[in-house]
């Protein structure tokens, strides 16, 4: 267990921030599985803007890796074509 302050605020901070970056990572799961699941190309396409700009920040925020958003939004470009 943490003894100094500076320690135990950190250890709080990180938990805090814990929850936030995990909240955001599951929004944009779910907005993905969403995307991927319309049934209509316009409304699939209507999607992919918003979608990608919350790969964006999960991105630019360091939640997730750049070229791992990169390859997400290349897969959901592809399927939306596919359709």
């Amino acid at each position: 267990m943490a003894h100094h302050l500076s320690a135990k605020k950190r250890i709080r901070q990180s938990e805090k921030r814990k929850e936030h970056n995990k909240y955001y990572a599951r929004s944009t799961r779910n907005a993905i599985k969403k995307l991927r699941s319309a049934k209509k190309k316009e409304e699939a396409a209507e999607m992919l803007p918003e979608v990608s700009s919350m790969l964006d920040k999960l991105a630019k925020k360091n939640i997730i890796h750049k070229n791992k958003a990169a390859n997400l939004k290349s897969q959901l470009t592809h399927h939306i074509a596919q359709m």
